[in-house]
């Protein structure tokens, strides 16, 4: 039995123990439970006129994003203005993410956390900065702070785009156990409870989810996931420690070709290669201690994962391999740990009042084996890489605030990040040569300043400098794996540089108006190209756009959310022969609007996600398709027990595409032809699920 079934099988024990005792849990005298900080059971309030340091950052509100119809866990990511998220290749993959002018791929320059634990993986088997948030259980999440820009000393590696905090919560107000059922085989049960006695707190949850999707080829999901939590103190001073075990295996239906589904050839749901898929797997222990008082906010942590992926994916079908195809296989062999401290005071400067924050932080990567195989039907069939990697990234940082009236204040920052990395290549072939280690470093100022003009009206002006790192494998680099040719070496770090105007607007808790106009410098798009195992250089580039929030509370039963970005990207630099200064693949225009209803028992909400078409490649030659989708989600609560939900997802039956590439592929059927050549250019897409229906029933103990 794995690691994962056997705390499966505890957190049932716990749960049921849970259940028991609820009542003598809710029971207790309120001083029993106020160890918990009001942060983790409400979750935290949006950035307001006189805290907030930009006008990108703030917090979602708990009530609208948990009553949001989320189709897959990482959908919640969307709480974020601006964020979109899809997926092309399963549901235990990665989702793609999209934000500010980036195609993010899998999580590059986006960084995400969950309950202090980064997500984010470097030098990953797949792609730089893999953001997997499928071990994720949205029920649980408490909150989701957000911001964008690299504007503030705390904010390292991969949060160049945006950032997003997701926050467990540390106690249910009670127990459940809640079943779901949807079209295509989609069934999931979940169970959860907490315990609380004097100033202990235990949690317990359990997920079991399968789904076959739409798709020819059923994607046969399984996936269990399960967290313990115990959490112990008082609301100035305590510990929290939380285990997670999740492990996943599906079949993926990646990116087709468009021209084979409109000579009907394939279907839209069909598959190009019946044996693409994957498993994965992610074990964490992690632990948090915190002592506020008059003094300042002291806070540490530090995590240990345990992760395995191996993904099976075949792009190209059979194009640089007529007789045997393209599939290949990506792993990642990883131990993960990490530390980090902060430390927040007042402080006085002269006359003046101001904030000293602090921080160190350290993450170690201990990669047993990245890897890049050739497959037939998931059988290794070569090498092209296969690496043993050590990397660690240390950094400090200190930002200072003053308040120089009441109305005015501003703050300046330093980060300092230092990466050292070890890679060691076992292919037999290139591997010694493509092996080495080195080490790099940047410092990053950062400033901002805050006036507030009027009680309900805020000025924001930031700046500063943030980096993202590569995949270590390219700075190591000699020859290209597959050809034996000379290949070019890449920094480990890229510097980015940005800056934002901004304004809020807030006349009452129950009206929020936000505005932004940013602008972000990179000094190379370069990236690790896991489909190769090369380098793939890119210039410089150049982003900028605008963005605006609407957050209305209308009445205690209505409230409205509408979000809005038009981004530019392009290269800079002059133009290749043949190529061009756009940027593939980067979103431009994306619009998001909501509304939550509340009367009595029943709890609905409408969402509508539009992201417009795109470059697909350098000279804008080809753009993409807009993309629209409408959900609906609602809830009835038939007693103080019992709730009934359903969720429709693409509620307007649209037929878009989660994602579209441009790029060179062959069939088969082409190749014996004789019509492949050297490839055939293309649209290749994935499209977004039909309309599909889920039920679900919750009962509270």
């Amino acid at each position: 039995m794995t690691c994962a079934r056997r705390i499966v099988r505890r957190l049932g024990i716990v749960l049921a123990g849970a259940a028991g005792a609820t009542g003598t849990a809710l029971a207790e005298p309120a001083s029993a439970t106020a160890h918990l900080p009001e942060v983790q059971v409400r979750g935290p309030r949006d950035a307001a006129i006189g805290s907030a340091d930009s006008a990108s950052e703030g917090a979602a509100e708990k009530a609208s994003f948990q009553s949001r119809p989320k189709l897959r866990p990482g959908d919640i990511v969307e709480a974020v203005p601006g964020v979109v998220a899809t997926q092309h290749s399963g549901d235990g993959k990665a989702n793609q993410y999209f934000l500010r002018g980036f195609n993010l791929d899998h999580g590059t320059d986006f960084a995400v956390t969950v309950d202090g634990m980064p997500v984010n993986m470097p030098t990953h088997g797949h792609g730089q900065g893999f953001a997997d948030l499928n071990f994720l259980i949205p029920e649980l999440v408490s909150g989701v702070r957000y911001r964008k820009g690299p504007y503030f000393a705390d904010g390292g590696d991969f949060s160049l785009a945006g950032s997003a905090s997701l926050d467990y919560l540390s106690a249910l107000e009670r127990p459940f156990a809640e079943i779901t059922l949807g079209a295509h085989a989609l069934r999931r049960l979940l169970a959860a409870g907490s315990r609380t006695v004097q100033d202990q707190t235990w949690l317990g949850a359990v997920e079991l989810e399968g789904n076959d999707g739409p798709w020819e080829v059923p994607e046969r999901l399984r996936k269990a996931n399960a967290v313990l939590r115990h959490a112990q103190g008082t609301s100035a001073r305590g510990f929290s420690l939380t285990g997670m075990a999740y492990q996943s295996r599906w079949n993926s239906t990646d990116q087709v070709p468009q021209r084979l589904i409109d000579s009907g050839e394939l279907s839209r749901f069909g598959s190009m290669n019946p044996t693409d898929g994957g498993r994965t797997r992610r074990l964490s222990l992690s632990g948090q201690w915190f002592d506020k008082g008059p003094e300042g906010e002291t806070t540490l942590s530090a995590y240990a994962i345990d992760y395995r992926f191996d993904l099976f994916s075949d792009f190209t079908y059979f194009l640089n391999h007529p007789e045997q195809g393209d599939q290949f296989e990506q792993t990642d062999r990883r131990r993960v740990f990490g530390a980090q401290a902060a430390h927040v005071r007042p402080v006085k400067l002269g006359t003046l009042d101001g904030v000293l924050s602090v921080g160190a932080q350290w993450r170690g990567d201990r990669i047993g084996e990245v890897g890049l195989y050739p497959t037939v039907a998931r059988q290794r069939t070569g090498t092209v890489r296969n690496d043993k990697v050590s990397q660690d990234l240390v950094s400090l940082h200190g930002q200072q605030l003053v308040n120089f009236t009441g109305t005015f204040r501003g703050y300046l920052g330093l980060r300092g990040d230092w990466l050292r990395y070890d890679v060691r290549g076992r292919e037999p072939v290139y591997g010694a040569l493509n092996s080495g280690r080195g080490h790099d470093g940047q410092l990053s100022p950062k400033a901002g300043l805050a006036w507030t003009v009027a009680p309900s009206h805020e000025l924001y002006l930031n700046a500063g400098v943030g980096l993202h790192s590569n995949d270590v494998r390219g700075a190591t680099i000699a020859l290209d794996p597959q050809t034996g040719e000379a290949a070019e070496r890449v920094p480990a770090l890229v510097k980015g540089r940005g800056a934002e105007v901004g304004w809020r607007f807030q006349p009452s808790q129950a009206l929020t108006v936000t505005a932004a106009l940013w602008q972000l410098r990179l000094d190379s798009e370069l990236v690790y190209v896991g489909d190769a195992g090369t380098t793939e250089p890119g210039r410089a580039s150049k982003r900028r756009g605008i963005e605006a929030t609407l957050r209305w509370q209308i009445d205690p039963h209505w409230r409205v959310e509408a979000d809005a970005a038009i981004s530019r990207a392009r290269l800079r630099g002059p133009a290749p022969e043949g190529e061009g200064n756009f940027i593939d693949n980067a979103v431009e225009r994306v619009v998001a609007a909501g509304v939550v209803w509340q009367q009595g028992p029943w709890t609905s909400s409408l969402r509508l996600r539009y992201m417009g078409a795109r470059a697909l490649d350098t000279t804008n030659t080809v753009r993409s398709r807009p993309l629209t989708v409408l959900n609906l989600g609602t809830s009835y609560a038939v007693n103080r027990q019992l709730t009934l939900g359903l969720q429709v997802f693409n509620l307007a039956g649209r037929k878009g595409n989660d994602i579209e590439y441009w790029y060179a592929s062959c069939s088969a059927r082409e190749v014996a032809s004789g019509l492949c050549g050297g490839g055939i250019d293309d649209r290749h897409v994935h499209p977004m699920e039909p309309r599909s229906v889920r039920v679900s029933a919750r009962w509270t103990f």
